[in-house]
């Protein structure tokens, strides 16, 4: 949509780069676009970190152009699922013939599921640990804070706050980290009305940060009505409150090795 141009209208996917290593974080419809990418790029080897698997942070699979080839290889990896719902039935799902052509199990990549419990440290190799912490979503979440070379990324998106409280799970994983997206879905005022579905607000977000002695903010799943117009007035208020803190926009890459405000698609390619 033209009214969404500037900061996307693609569901969640971001991915992040170690070293030699590449990890993406949640599959949703920007998952398409990665794909052509990686494989131009010549990668063929990604760690999949999910969420959750609400289908707006899965949708983009089945349309993931490196699974469909036999040189790839792709660790998926979920902390919500127990029991007989595990993360590899759970993604065979939304390629049931009755929804997609193709079933999981004709896929050609080298896939490898694998499920842990929130709060569990994965140590990814290569110097790359991934703590995890629980998030308050409906049907349970997972966040992430992944730790390299002396640098940290978090990632907490699709969880609630208790507006009398911090959540004690996510000041515990984003204490000290260099960068933080967080789920910043919502205004004060249409969190009121919105109790109980799951997200959070921009303020709350800053209020963590803050605590937290955390270095810069993302905000991070901005809601689909949210135009750009919108989102620009967000983010300058939100600026406003604390100057470290910046809107995710649809391509931006930040390299956390400088000390340098976030580069978009266009500047990053020129």
């Amino acid at each position: 949509m033209a009214s969404h141009l500037e900061y996307g209208g693609n569901t969640s996917c971001i991915e992040v780069t170690a070293g030699a290593r590449t990890l993406v974080l949640d599959a949703g419809t920007g998952l398409r676009s990665l794909g052509k990418s990686l494989r131009a790029r010549g990668i063929n080897d990604v760690t999949l970190l999910l969420t959750h698997t609400h289908i707006d942070h899965i949708n983009g699979f089945p349309f993931f152009e490196p699974c469909y080839c036999p040189d790839f290889s792709m660790r998926v990896m979920a902390g919500h699922c127990q029991g007989a719902h595990c993360i590899q039935s759970v993604m065979e799902k939304p390629m049931d013939s009755c929804l997609f052509p193709v079933p999981l199990q004709k896929l050609r990549a080298a896939l490898v599921f694998e499920d842990f419990r929130p709060g569990a440290v994965l140590d990814l190799g290569d110097g790359i640990t991934v703590r995890t912490a629980p998030l308050n979503h409906p049907g349970g979440g997972t966040g992430y804070r992944i730790d390299y070379d002396g640098r940290s990324f978090c990632y907490v998106t699709d969880t609630e706050h208790d507006p009398d409280r911090m959540d004690a799970n996510v000041l515990g994983l984003i204490q000290g980290a260099d960068l933080v997206a967080y789920d910043c879905s919502y205004t004060d005022d249409e969190f009121a009305g919105r109790r109980g579905w799951g997200h959070s607000t921009w303020r709350e977000g800053v209020r963590l940060a803050r605590a937290a002695d955390v270095g810069r903010l993302c905000l991070f799943h901005h809601d689909p009505d949210h135009d750009d117009v919108r989102m620009q007035a967000i983010e300058a208020e939100a600026r406003l409150e604390w100057q470290e803190c910046f809107a995710a926009r649809e391509g931006m890459q930040v390299d956390m090795l400088v000390e340098a405000r976030p580069k978009t698609d266009a500047e990053a390619a020129a």
